[in-house]
């Protein structure tokens, strides 16, 4: 089962393309939230949250418990530029050392530069956002 780290805009939708892969970046997120906290910026995962749909759906991907959606609570939205400093730092880094997560490095630096642009978007947009992850 492959897991992917993926952005959610608030609303049907945002007027853009929202779709990054994010399956390099979910390998690696313990390396990565490392190197986050290294940088001294907020790791990925801290703005990662649930809401009812994406919840249903890992639930049917059979990586969760159906009573959650019960007890979930609301989901959480950030604003793009809340992402930006933490996504470019890591860009940044991953930059000047490609290696520092080993082989897969530049699959992951890619990743983050659609991650950049798509919260470029969503912060000129003033919508929302947050991080949702699939298990397929």
């Amino acid at each position: 089962m492959a897991a992917s780290m993926y952005i959610v805009v608030q609303g049907e939708d945002p007027g853009f393309n929202i779709y990054v892969n994010g399956r390099a970046l979910a390998r690696h997120e313990s390396a990565v939230e490392r190197l986050a906290l290294e940088l001294g910026v907020r790791p990925l995962l801290e703005f990662f949250s649930a809401d009812e749909s994406s919840m249903a759906l890992l639930i049917e991907e059979g990586a969760g418990n159906p009573d959650l959606l019960k007890r979930l609570p609301p989901p959480q939205w950030y604003r793009g530029e809340d992402g930006l400093p933490t996504v470019m730092a890591l860009i940044e880094s991953l930059e000047n050392d490609p290696q520092q997560l080993g082989t897969e490095g530049a699959s992951v630096l890619e990743e983050l530069r659609e991650y950049e642009i798509v919260l470029r978007k969503t912060a000129e947009r003033d919508l929302r956002w947050h991080l949702a992850v699939s298990w397929r």
